[in-house]
Protein backbone atom coordinates (compact mmCIF):
# COMPACT_ATOMS: atom_id res chain seq x y z
CA UNK A 1 0.00 0.00 0.00
CA UNK A 2 1.22 3.43 -0.86
CA UNK A 3 0.15 6.86 0.56
CA UNK A 4 0.70 9.56 -0.76
CA UNK A 5 0.81 12.81 1.51
CA UNK A 6 1.11 16.37 -0.32
CA UNK A 7 0.12 20.07 -0.41
CA UNK A 8 -1.16 22.59 -2.63
CA UNK A 9 0.42 25.63 -1.28
CA UNK A 10 3.45 26.35 0.75
CA UNK A 11 4.49 24.44 3.41
CA UNK A 12 1.32 23.51 6.04
CA UNK A 13 2.31 20.02 7.22
CA UNK A 14 2.97 17.72 4.56
CA UNK A 15 6.35 16.53 6.15
CA UNK A 16 5.22 16.22 9.38
CA UNK A 17 1.74 14.72 8.67
CA UNK A 18 4.13 11.54 6.67
CA UNK A 19 6.33 11.46 9.39
CA UNK A 20 3.23 11.07 12.16
CA UNK A 21 1.36 8.10 9.80
CA UNK A 22 4.59 6.66 9.32
CA UNK A 23 4.89 6.32 12.93
CA UNK A 24 1.73 5.22 13.84
CA UNK A 25 1.50 2.84 10.78
CA UNK A 26 -0.17 -0.67 12.21
CA UNK A 27 2.05 -2.40 9.73
CA UNK A 28 5.90 -2.94 8.64
CA UNK A 29 6.21 0.32 6.57
CA UNK A 30 9.01 2.97 4.96
CA UNK A 31 9.15 6.87 5.09
CA UNK A 32 9.69 7.55 1.58
CA UNK A 33 10.88 11.40 0.57
CA UNK A 34 10.30 12.06 -2.54
CA UNK A 35 9.38 16.27 -2.90
CA UNK A 36 11.03 17.52 -6.00
CA UNK A 37 11.55 20.38 -4.49
CA UNK A 38 14.15 18.67 -1.94
CA UNK A 39 13.28 17.10 1.22
CA UNK A 40 14.77 17.36 4.58
CA UNK A 41 14.11 14.05 6.31
CA UNK A 42 17.54 13.94 6.06
CA UNK A 43 17.99 16.88 8.07
CA UNK A 44 15.73 16.48 10.15
CA UNK A 45 16.82 12.36 11.33
CA UNK A 46 19.40 10.96 12.49
CA UNK A 47 20.62 7.25 12.58
CA UNK A 48 20.46 4.94 15.26
CA UNK A 49 23.89 5.87 16.34
CA UNK A 50 23.13 9.56 15.89
CA UNK A 51 25.05 10.23 12.93
CA UNK A 52 23.71 12.11 9.69
CA UNK A 53 21.76 9.64 7.28
CA UNK A 54 24.00 8.90 3.56
CA UNK A 55 22.19 11.70 1.42
CA UNK A 56 23.67 9.15 -1.65
CA UNK A 57 21.51 6.15 -0.24
CA UNK A 58 18.16 6.75 -0.99
CA UNK A 59 15.84 8.46 -3.67
CA UNK A 60 19.31 9.03 -5.74
CA UNK A 61 20.03 5.43 -5.68
CA UNK A 62 17.40 3.95 -6.19
CA UNK A 63 16.57 6.13 -9.56
CA UNK A 64 20.76 5.26 -10.56
CA UNK A 65 19.88 1.52 -10.05
CA UNK A 66 16.71 2.04 -12.41
CA UNK A 67 18.76 3.73 -14.77
CA UNK A 68 21.04 0.94 -15.14
CA UNK A 69 17.87 -1.72 -15.42
CA UNK A 70 19.06 -3.37 -12.08
CA UNK A 71 16.38 -4.78 -9.60
CA UNK A 72 13.95 -1.71 -8.12
CA UNK A 73 13.43 -3.46 -4.88
CA UNK A 74 13.62 -0.95 -2.34
CA UNK A 75 14.68 -2.03 0.37
CA UNK A 76 18.65 -1.57 -0.47
CA UNK A 77 17.97 2.06 -0.57
CA UNK A 78 16.08 2.45 2.78
CA UNK A 79 18.04 3.88 6.18
CA UNK A 80 16.90 3.07 9.37
CA UNK A 81 16.57 5.86 11.72
CA UNK A 82 16.46 6.68 15.47
CA UNK A 83 13.20 5.50 16.56
CA UNK A 84 12.94 2.64 14.39
CA UNK A 85 11.54 4.12 11.57
CA UNK A 86 13.02 3.09 7.90
CA UNK A 87 13.48 6.48 5.54
CA UNK A 88 14.17 6.59 1.58
CA UNK A 89 15.99 9.66 1.58
CA UNK A 90 15.00 12.67 -0.79
CA UNK A 91 16.94 14.87 -2.95
CA UNK A 92 18.36 17.85 -1.53
CA UNK A 93 18.35 20.39 -4.01
CA UNK A 94 15.62 20.43 -7.00
CA UNK A 95 18.55 20.46 -9.13
CA UNK A 96 19.25 16.35 -8.49
CA UNK A 97 16.08 15.77 -9.77
CA UNK A 98 16.37 16.51 -13.33
CA UNK A 99 18.37 13.01 -13.17
CA UNK A 100 15.02 11.03 -12.47
CA UNK A 101 12.66 12.68 -14.85
CA UNK A 102 12.76 9.59 -17.21
CA UNK A 103 12.47 6.74 -14.99
CA UNK A 104 10.06 8.22 -11.92
CA UNK A 105 6.96 5.53 -13.25
CA UNK A 106 9.83 2.85 -12.20
CA UNK A 107 10.31 4.55 -8.99
CA UNK A 108 6.59 5.03 -8.33
CA UNK A 109 6.75 1.16 -8.74
CA UNK A 110 9.15 0.75 -6.39
CA UNK A 111 7.28 2.46 -3.81
CA UNK A 112 4.84 -0.84 -4.03
CA UNK A 113 7.13 -3.07 -2.37
CA UNK A 114 5.53 -6.52 -1.25
CA UNK A 115 7.08 -6.64 2.60
CA UNK A 116 6.02 -3.44 3.61
CA UNK A 117 3.77 -0.23 2.84
CA UNK A 118 5.21 3.31 1.94
CA UNK A 119 3.76 6.61 3.28
CA UNK A 120 5.55 8.97 0.62
CA UNK A 121 6.15 12.76 1.36
CA UNK A 122 5.59 14.63 -2.32
CA UNK A 123 6.03 18.50 -0.67
CA UNK A 124 4.50 20.35 -2.92
CA UNK A 125 2.10 19.35 -6.06
CA UNK A 126 2.56 21.55 -9.00
CA UNK A 127 0.70 21.33 -12.17
CA UNK A 128 2.97 19.11 -14.68
CA UNK A 129 5.09 17.70 -11.41
CA UNK A 130 7.40 14.83 -12.26
CA UNK A 131 6.70 12.90 -9.73
CA UNK A 132 3.10 12.64 -10.83
CA UNK A 133 3.72 8.74 -11.23
CA UNK A 134 3.73 8.50 -7.68
CA UNK A 135 0.86 10.26 -7.54
CA UNK A 136 -1.37 8.51 -9.85
CA UNK A 137 0.17 5.14 -8.50
CA UNK A 138 -0.73 5.75 -4.79
CA UNK A 139 -3.61 3.83 -2.81
CA UNK A 140 -4.33 7.29 -1.50
CA UNK A 141 -3.07 10.72 -1.67
CA UNK A 142 -3.46 13.09 1.08
CA UNK A 143 -3.01 16.85 0.63
CA UNK A 144 -3.00 18.70 4.08
CA UNK A 145 -4.05 22.22 3.94
CA UNK A 146 -4.30 25.28 6.10
CA UNK A 147 -7.63 26.38 7.65
CA UNK A 148 -7.92 30.15 5.69
CA UNK A 149 -9.32 31.45 2.48
CA UNK A 150 -6.11 31.71 0.92
CA UNK A 151 -4.97 28.26 1.16
CA UNK A 152 -9.17 26.39 0.08
CA UNK A 153 -8.53 28.55 -3.04
CA UNK A 154 -5.05 27.20 -3.89
CA UNK A 155 -6.86 23.65 -2.79
CA UNK A 156 -9.79 23.98 -5.30
CA UNK A 157 -7.32 24.48 -8.07
CA UNK A 158 -4.93 21.55 -7.54
CA UNK A 159 -8.13 19.68 -7.06
CA UNK A 160 -9.18 20.71 -10.58
CA UNK A 161 -5.23 19.81 -11.90
CA UNK A 162 -5.35 16.33 -10.03
CA UNK A 163 -8.88 15.57 -11.10
CA UNK A 164 -7.51 14.04 -14.85
CA UNK A 165 -4.71 12.45 -13.70
CA UNK A 166 -5.82 11.06 -10.69
CA UNK A 167 -9.25 10.20 -12.15
CA UNK A 168 -10.56 11.90 -8.92
CA UNK A 169 -14.17 10.14 -8.58
CA UNK A 170 -14.17 7.50 -11.42
CA UNK A 171 -14.16 3.89 -10.92
CA UNK A 172 -10.87 2.82 -10.51
CA UNK A 173 -9.48 6.37 -9.64
CA UNK A 174 -6.82 7.21 -6.66
CA UNK A 175 -8.84 8.14 -3.35
CA UNK A 176 -8.15 11.50 -2.40
CA UNK A 177 -8.68 12.79 0.95
CA UNK A 178 -7.70 16.41 2.27
CA UNK A 179 -6.32 16.89 5.99
CA UNK A 180 -6.60 20.18 7.94
CA UNK A 181 -4.46 22.02 9.62
CA UNK A 182 -5.03 23.91 12.52
CA UNK A 183 -5.16 24.81 16.43
CA UNK A 184 -6.62 21.12 18.17
CA UNK A 185 -9.35 23.71 19.94
CA UNK A 186 -10.83 24.55 16.83
CA UNK A 187 -13.42 21.38 16.41
CA UNK A 188 -15.08 23.26 13.66
CA UNK A 189 -12.17 23.36 11.12
CA UNK A 190 -12.37 20.57 9.20
CA UNK A 191 -16.29 20.65 8.95
CA UNK A 192 -16.43 24.09 7.96
CA UNK A 193 -13.28 23.03 5.32
CA UNK A 194 -15.27 20.06 3.81
CA UNK A 195 -18.59 22.53 3.80
CA UNK A 196 -16.43 24.96 1.59
CA UNK A 197 -15.19 22.46 -0.83
CA UNK A 198 -18.85 21.11 -1.16
CA UNK A 199 -20.01 24.37 -2.11
CA UNK A 200 -17.41 24.61 -4.81
CA UNK A 201 -18.14 21.53 -6.26
CA UNK A 202 -15.23 19.58 -5.12
CA UNK A 203 -17.06 15.80 -3.85
CA UNK A 204 -13.75 15.02 -1.22
CA UNK A 205 -13.77 14.02 2.11
CA UNK A 206 -11.78 15.58 4.69
CA UNK A 207 -10.39 12.89 6.75
CA UNK A 208 -9.85 15.62 9.83
CA UNK A 209 -7.35 17.78 11.84
CA UNK A 210 -3.58 17.74 12.45
CA UNK A 211 -3.10 19.53 14.98
CA UNK A 212 -0.96 22.80 14.69
CA UNK A 213 1.91 21.49 17.78
CA UNK A 214 5.74 22.35 16.90
CA UNK A 215 6.47 20.64 20.02
CA UNK A 216 5.07 17.41 19.30
CA UNK A 217 6.77 17.51 15.90
CA UNK A 218 10.30 17.58 17.13
CA UNK A 219 9.44 15.25 19.98
CA UNK A 220 8.48 12.39 17.54
CA UNK A 221 11.01 13.06 15.46
CA UNK A 222 13.51 12.94 18.09
CA UNK A 223 11.66 10.03 19.68
CA UNK A 224 11.51 12.04 22.88
CA UNK A 225 9.47 10.34 25.98
CA UNK A 226 6.18 11.55 26.26
CA UNK A 227 6.43 11.87 22.43
CA UNK A 228 3.01 9.74 22.08
CA UNK A 229 1.29 12.64 24.63
CA UNK A 230 1.26 15.40 22.71
CA UNK A 231 -1.91 17.13 20.51
CA UNK A 232 0.30 16.47 17.52
CA UNK A 233 0.14 12.50 17.90
CA UNK A 234 -2.97 12.50 19.39
CA UNK A 235 -4.81 13.97 16.37
CA UNK A 236 -2.63 11.56 14.03
CA UNK A 237 -4.33 8.57 16.28
CA UNK A 238 -7.89 10.02 15.18
CA UNK A 239 -6.27 10.47 11.57
CA UNK A 240 -5.07 7.00 11.10
CA UNK A 241 -8.69 5.13 10.73
CA UNK A 242 -9.92 7.41 8.21
CA UNK A 243 -6.29 7.51 6.18
CA UNK A 244 -6.00 3.81 6.03
CA UNK A 245 -9.78 3.09 5.00
CA UNK A 246 -9.02 5.73 1.82
CA UNK A 247 -6.31 3.54 0.92
CA UNK A 248 -8.11 0.58 1.17
CA UNK A 249 -10.80 1.26 -0.96
CA UNK A 250 -8.44 1.33 -3.86
CA UNK A 251 -6.65 -1.85 -2.63
CA UNK A 252 -9.69 -3.69 -2.05
CA UNK A 253 -11.12 -5.46 -5.44
CA UNK A 254 -15.24 -5.12 -5.46
CA UNK A 255 -16.54 -7.56 -4.64
CA UNK A 256 -17.99 -10.22 -7.91
CA UNK A 257 -22.21 -10.18 -8.29
CA UNK A 258 -23.13 -13.71 -8.84
CA UNK A 259 -25.49 -13.98 -12.16
CA UNK A 260 -28.45 -14.94 -11.84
Amino acid sequence: MLVAVASAKGSPGATALAVLLASLWPREVALADVDPAGGDVALRYRSPEGTPLLEDRGLLSLGAAVRRGADVALAPHLQPVAGGLDVLVGVSAPEQVAGLGPVWGSVAAALHPADRDVVADCGRVLPGAALMPVLAGADAVVLVVQADVTALAHLRERLATLAEPLRLGEPGGVPLGVVVRAGERDPRAAADVEALLASGGAGVPVLGVIAEDARGVRALETARPGAGRTSFVRSGRSLLPGVLALAERRTTPAPVLARR
